[in-house]
């Protein structure tokens, strides 16, 4: 395939060859300059065409059969229960001891989302229409060319005839206004490479319904938007294979040039599959770096009450659309260490539509308080008002929620709670804060500027005091018993 640098290094030569023909006497510099750079442009508008073009050449030669390897397993630890403090323990005065760690495990930042290989233009396609669809009870609204429908009629899944296809659509370039509308809702609806990728899949459902037409109409437009993917299939059966950034628990996925890709809407455990590569092609990520920006659709009221603090009295509700989003939303690990999927929780930032009637709030009844006072009645909050129940209980699994799951569920345990409070914390607050993780169990620890006492972990110089959510009615500073802090890890929050 052709490479980025490639393309590149011909550019430059087309510019250096012009620049030789040109009289050094008589050329103006800037009309020579402007003369190059069209020039490097059209070349550039031929590059996604020439690598349709080879990936086209590909889906006709470059087939490989592959056997899904197993899954990772879903983490499963020995769950300790939550501790309730002793009454008489709770006023006692807290002393400042240094708690050591086993280690510090940091999770990278969430790099950009994938882009087109070149920027794709708007064109006037005269047989286009409009399809309406919800997506997470958001209207959503994309163009697309009518000669689609029938390009992709009964569409047969043999080397010749997928290779025809995709011909078709990117010759012509009848989905560019299509492919640009999703990429504007990616970016109006703050959509996450996950969302991303079931939009287009509900898009595509929507004209062609479940079938060959959506995978590769899924296919050619996840593609073409910069997305690394690769298409298989069982028979006449054609599926797509997306590359993740992250190790995926509880889905088995194939191994393609060291890199896994899962497939999607699939429960095939031997795929052919088109191997070919994609210039420039990126793995989705599963990060949730902003607030996904569905239709709000409230969920009943919920009454969230302090047992100490009884005037943290708070009525909330959550946007269900979300909830529906997140019930989707593949559990992951980063670079193969399990406890980072708990930061990709921890990070996400909380729904718009529940901080606008949590924040206010709680604001309020935290006001005038030091940072001592504040993070106690905000503890109390997290540790009292919520009931405490084992995933396996409810869910028959381990299941970790985002900070508006634990506002909708009705119960919720350790690593809930951890991530809630480190969310209200660092928005509430403005305070920096770390998960701490003890052989099962998760609490988490705050960097006051204020001098607080207490049990604390100190990193790079700063001092983070144990606040644990699941110690119920313990103070800040205080680290619930039978806890290994020799076994304990730190797991890094933005």
């Amino acid at each position: 395939m052709i490479k980025e640098d490639d393309m590149k290094q011909v550019a430059f030569i087309i510019i250096l060859c012009t620049s030789l023909s040109c009289n050094a006497q008589t050329a103006d510099p800037h009309s020579v300059y402007e003369k190059f750079k069209q020039q490097a442009k059209q070349e550039y508008s031929d590059f996604r065409r020439q690598a349709n073009a080879q990936y086209a050449k590909f889906l006709e030669e470059s087939w490989k059969r592959f056997n899904a390897l197993p899954a990772i397993p879903k983490p499963k630890d020995e769950t300790i229960p939550p501790v309730i403090v002793v009454e008489e323990d709770k006023d006692k005065p807290i002393e400042n001891r240094a708690i050591p760690i086993k280690d510090v495990v940091t999770t990278p930042q969430p790099l950009s989302q994938p882009i087109p290989v070149e920027p794709i233009k708007e064109q006037q396609q005269p047989n286009e229409e409009i399809v309406k669809f919800e997506y997470y009870g958001t209207e959503c609204a994309i163009r697309i060319n009518n000669e689609v429908r029938n390009m992709l009629s009964n569409l047969k899944s043999d080397n010749s005839n997928l290779s025809k296809v995709w011909t078709s659509l990117s010759d012509k370039g009848i989905l560019n206004n299509t492919i640009r509308d999703c990429l504007s809702l990616r970016i109006s609806l703050s959509l996450c490479d996950w969302a991303y990728l079931n939009l287009l899949f509900s898009l595509s459902k929507v004209i062609f319904s479940n079938c060959n037409e959506t995978t590769m109409l899924t296919s050619y437009i996840y593609c073409q938007s910069g997305y690394r993917m690769r298409l298989g299939r069982n028979g006449q059966n054609l599926y797509l294979l997306y590359a993740s950034e992250h190790g995926i628990y509880d889905m088995d996925y194939f191994k393609i040039d060291n890199i896994k890709y899962y497939p999607f809407k699939c429960n095939e455990n031997q795929l052919e599959i088109c191997d070919a590569s994609f210039p420039q092609e990126k793995p989705l990520s599963l990060y949730i770096p902003l607030q996904q920006t569905f239709e709000y659709k409230p969920s009943n009221l919920r009454t969230l009450i302090s047992k100490r603090y009884p005037d943290v009295d708070v009525r909330v509700q959550v946007n269900t659309n979300m909830i529906d989003f997140y019930n989707t939303y593949p559990t992951s690990e980063i670079n193969g260490n399990v406890m980072t999927r708990w930061a990709m929780y921890a990070n996400t930032p909380l729904d718009e539509h529940v901080k606008s009637q949590l924040y206010p709030k709680l604001t309020e009844k935290i006001s005038g308080l030091n940072q001592l006072e504040a993070a106690n009645k905000l503890l109390n909050w997290v540790q009292t008002a919520f009931v405490y129940e084992y995933d396996d209980k409810v869910w028959g699994h381990d299941r970790a929620f985002f900070s508006e799951e634990t506002l909708y569920y009705p119960y919720c345990d350790c690593e809930d709670r951890a991530i809630l409070f480190t969310r209200l914390v660092r928005d509430l607050l403005g305070l920096q804060t770390i998960l701490v993780y003890y052989p099962g169990h998760l609490a988490c620890a705050v960097c006051f500027t204020d001098k607080v006492a207490g049990d604390y972990i100190l990193l790079d110089g700063k001092r983070f005091v144990i606040t644990d959510p699941t110690y119920i009615g313990a103070p800040v500073g205080k680290t619930m018993p039978d806890m290994d802090n020799t076994q304990a890890s730190v797991i890094l929050l933005n």
